[in-house]
Formats: structure tokens, C-alpha cells, sequence
């Protein structure tokens, strides 16, 4: 009787295996079509070949990724050079992209745990005032951040107003502009995650820290924010790999001189004249650092689960 007991649930649990397997074939295969192959298509077309009056020609090379390293000069004949133009984009990128996600942090951090001390009942309004703008399309969102920023603006107005600049300050087209675009974006990213892990995290910890005459901010160093940390780290990521690929905010608020490599990118794809191969590698490069990124966040969290257990 036991034997067929569990032979029965051993059949059950092979056929629950096989449904799951199922389950999850429309997923895969929306993930196939949607993501993965149209990884695999840039991949290819990044070792392709650039027609002179646009489009490719299907030669293999390296010369797009060759193209964003090294400068040959006008004809390719001198000796290699580092090209410093798209290096320069891409390390603009980096940092205007950390910089919006340490911005983030530090208004998202408060924002989130306050909202999560507060009532039941009020949580859901706050959540709700955090999200509605974003009901709205981030181009227009975008536009509307220009038109604040410019000179004749509501900003520099009350500036002027105030007494605090004599004068309407430049603000489009600067590197200030950009990062405020991209903070502005991308905060509620920040925000929800750590609003979420803020709300499971258990509040009689900080009362023991406080009864054993630990101060707020060791509290908050030593036991709130390592309790909290999945939230956090997930919200940094959620705004630092956007932020790295966005080309709206730089377009719109930076202008030519404050380009990112998804501005980059984008101008690559654009009607005839456009080199889609090295637009194709531009983008490898720029999932490649994504994915070294991630890698690196996977293995420093299995290693930390590993210790714990």
C-alpha cells in the first residue's frame, strides 16, 4: 500500500513537471521571438558590412567595432589611433547614468521608507501620487522638462524673480539638463523596489537596536539597510541600465554636444545615410557592459546567499 503510495505520487509529480514545462513554452517562446532573436540579428549585422549609399552589404568584418575604437583616418591607411569621440560618449554614458541612479538613491531611499512607515490605508494614495505621472508618454514627459528648463521657463523665471540670478540661466543643452531628465525619468524605478522591501522589513529589529542605546544612524547603517539591500540593488539596476541606453532626454535636453551612446545608437538607424553595422556593434558593446554588470551583481549575491545558508 505504501509502495503504491508512492508511486502514485511520484506519477503525480512527473505529470505536474510536464505541465509546468508546458506552461512555460508560450513564455519561451515570446522571449525567442522578442528578445533573443532580435539580439541575434544586431549581433550579425554588427559584423557586417557598410554599403556607401546606406544599407549593408553581407561581408563579415570587424570594421564597425574597429570604427568605434580606432580612428585610421580619412581613408584607413594611417596607423590606428584611439578614437576618443566614442570613447568619450561611451564613458559619458557611464557616469551620467551612475550619477542618476546616486541621485535616485538618495531621494528614493527617504521616499520609500517613509511611505512605508505610514499607514495601511494611506500607502496605496502615495504609491499612487509616486506613479501617476508616469501615466503619461516619456516623450512628452521629456518635452515638458524642456520647456521648464528653458530660458523663459518657469525655473529660471522664479530664479529671476527671487532675486537669486540676475539673469535667465542656460540650462538646455548642458550635461545638467540630461542628468535631470534622466533622474526625473527613472526615480518611481528606484522608489517601488525599495518601497517593497522597506514594507517586509521588520520594524521590532530597530526598536532592539534602539533599546541597546544604538543611534539612528547605526541602526539604519548596521541593521536597516542590509535588511532592505535586495530593494535597494534592485533599484539601482533598474535605473542604471536604462539610464546607460537612453537617447530621449539627451536628444531633447543635451543637444549634440551632451551625446549618450543610445543618442549614438539611434542616429545610426536613422534613413539612408545611417551605418547600421556600426550602430549594430555600438549596441553589442553596450549589452555587453549591461551583461558584465549583471553577471558581476548574480555571482556577488549567490555568494552572499551561500555564506548566509
Amino acid at each position: 500500500m505504501a509502495g503504491g503510495a508512492a508511486s502514485g505520487g511520484s506519477t503525480q509529480g512527473d505529470t505536474y513537471k510536464e505541465a509546468r514545462n508546458w506552461l512555460l513554452l508560450p513564455a519561451w517562446v515570446t522571449l525567442s521571438i522578442l528578445v533573443l532573436l532580435p539580439v541575434l540579428l544586431m549581433l550579425v549585422y554588427s559584423f557586417l558590412t557598410k554599403e556607401f549609399r546606406g544599407g549593408v552589404i553581407w561581408e563579415f568584418s570587424l570594421g564597425a567595432y574597429d570604427q568605434f575604437f580606432f580612428d585610421r583616418g580619412l581613408f584607413g591607411d594611417e596607423p590606428p589611433k584611439l578614437e576618443w569621440t566614442y570613447i568619450t560618449i561611451f564613458w559619458r554614458s557611464i557616469w551620467q547614468a551612475g550619477l542618476a541612479t546616486i541621485l535616485s538613491l538618495l531621494i528614493g531611499f527617504p521616499t520609500a521608507y517613509y511611505i512605508a512607515t505610514r499607514s495601511e490605508k494611506v500607502r496605496p494614495l502615495w504609491v499612487f501620487l509616486i506613479t501617476i505621472p508616469y501615466w503619461v508618454n516619456l516623450l512628452i514627459r521629456t518635452v515638458s522638462m524642456r520647456f521648464m528648463l528653458r530660458e523663459e521657463g518657469p525655473i529660471n523665471n522664479a530664479l529671476v524673480w527671487s532675486g537669486l540670478a540676475d539673469s535667465p540661466i542656460q540650462m538646455i543643452n548642458t550635461n545638467f539638463a540630461v542628468q535631470i531628465g534622466l533622474f526625473y525619468s527613472y526615480l518611481p524605478f528606484m522608489v517601488l523596489p525599495i518601497y517593497a522591501a522597506v514594507e517586509r522589513y521588520n520594524f521590532s529589529l530597530s526598536e532592539a537596536a534602539s533599546d541597546l542605546y544604538a543611534s539612528k544612524w547605526t541602526t539604519l547603517r548596521r541593521i536597516v539597510l542590509p535588511s532592505v539591500r535586495p530593494g535597494v540593488v534592485a533599484g539601482c539596476i533598474l535605473v542604471f541600465v536604462p539610464s546607460m541606453g537612453a537617447f530621449l532626454a539627451p536628444d531633447l535636453l543635451g543637444g549634440a554636444k551632451n551625446f549618450m551612446i543610445g543618442s549614438l545608437i539611434e542616429e545610426q538607424f536613422k534613413g539612408n545615410a545611417g551605418n547600421w553595422p556600426f550602430g549594430a556593434a555600438a549596441s553589442m558593446i553596450l549589452l555587453s557592459l549591461v551583461l558584465i554588470i549583471l553577471t558581476l551583481y548574480a555571482r556577488q549575491q549567490a555568494r552572499a546567499n551561500k555564506a548566509g545558508a
